[in-house]
C-alpha cells in the first residue's frame, strides 16, 4: 500500500503540473570569480545545459531522418520532450514514453535496437536523470521500473523478431540515475547543513546573548547591593540623629529598612538563579575607571601599544556607569590582541556635558602572527551594557584597515531628574 501510495504521488498526481526550473545561484566559489557582465547570466547556465541536450537528441534523429513521419518521431519529439523537462518534468518523461511505441514501429530503426531508437535512446535516459536531479531519487527509480516494464511488454508483444536494446537502456539508465542520485542526495545534504549552521549559529547567538546578559547582572550585583546596604543602614542610624524623634519618622524609616532588606534579600536570591555552577564571588570590588592605567599597564605587558587621552572635568560618575565603561574598554583591547596583533591602539576618555564618551581605536595588524578568527560575542557584550545604559554605540573598521569603537553613555546630572513620575 505504501508503495502504490508513492507511486501515485510520483507520478501520477500532479504529474502535469507547471514547475520551471530556477535560476542557478551565483554566489558560490566559482561563479564569484566571473566578471559581472558574464555573472548575470551564469544563472541560466543549467537552462543552457537542457536545451543543448535536446539539440543533441534532435541532430541524433536528423542523422537518421528518412523523411516525414520518422523525422517527427525520432527528431523533433524526443528533443521536445527533453526541452519539456523545464517546465513539466514528469510530464516529459509520459509524453516521451507515450510516443516510444509509435517511434519503435518505423522500421528503419530497427537495425539499432528495438524498441527504441537512437535519438529516443538518448533522450529517454536524460529525461529521466534531469527529472531525478530536479525532483528525488524515488521517482528515479519509479521512471525505472516504469521503463524496465514497458521494455519487457514491447519484447514480448509487440517485437518484430528483430533484437532489443532494452538491457542496454536499462544497465545505462539505472548508472545514470545512481550517479543523479547521488548529486542529488549530496545536494541535499549540503543544504540541511547550511540550515543547520544557520540554525546553530542563531542559538549560539542567543546563547552568547544570555551569557553576556548573566555576567552583566552577577557584575551589577555588588553595585546595587552596596547601595541597598547604605540604604538600610542609614535608615536604622536616622531615628538616633534626631533629638526625640515623632513617632511617625521612626515607623518611615523603619519602613524604609524593612524594604530595603527585603529587596536585598530578593536581589541575592535572583542572583543564585542566574550563577552557574562554578561561579565565585569576586574578592575585590568592582572595577571603575580608575582602574583603566592598571589595565592598560597590564596590556602594554603583553606587548600592545596602547596610548591614552582624558579629555573634560574628570569626575565621578554612578557606579554602574563606570563599571560598563570599563568592560567596554577592556573588551575592545581584548579585541584588539586577537584580531590585530601588532597594532596599536588609543583609548580615549571624555567628560562631556551629559555623559561620558569612549573611543577605542586601533590600526590594521601587522608583524607574522595571524589574527584570530572572532564570532562577534565581545561586541555583542558592549552592545548590552550601552543598552543597558540607553547609550549609543558604533563599531566600524576605519579607512587604513584598523577598527574603531565609539561609545557614549548617558549620566545625568545631580539636578537632572532620574526617572518619569508613576
Amino acid at each position: 500500500m505504501d508503495a502504490l501510495g508513492g507511486l501515485r504521488q510520483d507520478l501520477f498526481r500532479g504529474a502535469f503540473a507547471y514547475r520551471p526550473l530556477p535560476q542557478m545561484r551565483t554566489d558560490g566559489a566559482l561563479s564569484r570569480r566571473l566578471p559581472a557582465r558574464i555573472r548575470q547570466y551564469a544563472g541560466w547556465t543549467p537552462h543552457a545545459a537542457v536545451l543543448a541536450a535536446a539539440f543533441f537528441a534532435f541532430l541524433i534523429g536528423y542523422a537518421d531522418d528518412t523523411g516525414g513521419l520518422d523525422y517527427v518521431l525520432t527528431g523533433l519529439i524526443p528533443a521536445a520532450a527533453v526541452a519539456m523537462t523545464l517546465l513539466r518534468p514528469v510530464a516529459a518523461w509520459w509524453a516521451l514514453l507515450a510516443t516510444t511505441p509509435f517511434s519503435g514501429a518505423i522500421g528503419s530503426h530497427w537495425d539499432s535496437g528495438y524498441p527504441w531508437a537512437d535519438s529516443v535512446f538518448f533522450a529517454h535516459i536524460t529525461v529521466m536523470t534531469l527529472i531525478t536531479l530536479r525532483t528525488r531519487p524515488r521517482v528515479g527509480a519509479w521512471m525505472w521500473v516504469g521503463t524496465a516494464v514497458y521494455g519487457i511488454a514491447a519484447e514480448v508483444f509487440l517485437s518484430p523478431g528483430y533484437s532489443t536494446n532494452t538491457p542496454e537502456m536499462l544497465i545505462v539508465s539505472a548508472f545514470a540515475l545512481l550517479a543523479a542520485s547521488l548529486v542529488h542526495i549530496r545536494r541535499e545534504a549540503q543544504r540541511e547543513v547550511s540550515v543547520q549552521r544557520t540554525v546553530t549559529e542563531m542559538e549560539r547567538g542567543k546563547r552568547t546573548l544570555l551569557e553576556e546578559r548573566t555576567t552583566i547582572a552577577r557584575e551589577l550585583h555588588d553595585v546595587v547591593a552596596h547601595h541597598m546596604s547604605v540604604v538600610a543602614i542609614q535608615a536604622e542610624a536616622a531615628p538616633y540623629r534626631v533629638e526625640n524623634p515623632p513617632p511617625e519618622l521612626e515607623q518611615a524609616f523603619v519602613t524604609i529598612r524593612e524594604n530595603a532588606v527585603a529587596a536585598l534579600t530578593e536581589l541575592r536570591r535572583v542572583l543564585g538563579v542566574v550563577r552557574a555552577e562554578d561561579y565565585e564571588a569576586p574578592d575585590a570590588p568592582q572595577p571603575t575607571l580608575a582602574d583603566l592605567d592598571r589595565l592598560i599597564a597590564n596590556v602594554r605587558d603583553t606587548g600592545l601599544d596602547v596610548e591614552k587621552a582624558v579629555t573634560g572635568a574628570v569626575r565621578e560618575l554612578p557606579q554602574g556607569v563606570e563599571l560598563s565603561a570599563y568592560r567596554i574598554v577592556q573588551e575592545a583591547l581584548s579585541n584588539t590582541l586577537r584580531h590585530a596583533p601588532g597594532a596599536t591602539a588609543r583609548v580615549e576618555v571624555g567628560y562631556v556635558l551629559g555623559g561620558l564618551g569612549l573611543r577605542i581605536v586601533n590600526g590594521p595588524p601587522t608583524g607574522l602572527v595571524k589574527p584570530s578568527p572572532g564570532a562577534g560575542h565581545g561586541l555583542t557584550g558592549m552592545r548590552e551594557r550601552v543598552t543597558m545604559l540607553d547609550g549609543e554605540m558604533r563599531a566600524e573598521e576605519t579607512a587604513d584597515g584598523g577598527y574603531e569603537v565609539t561609545v557614549f553613555l548617558p549620566v545625568a546630572s545631580a539636578s537632572e531628574p532620574t526617572g518619569g513620575q508613576e
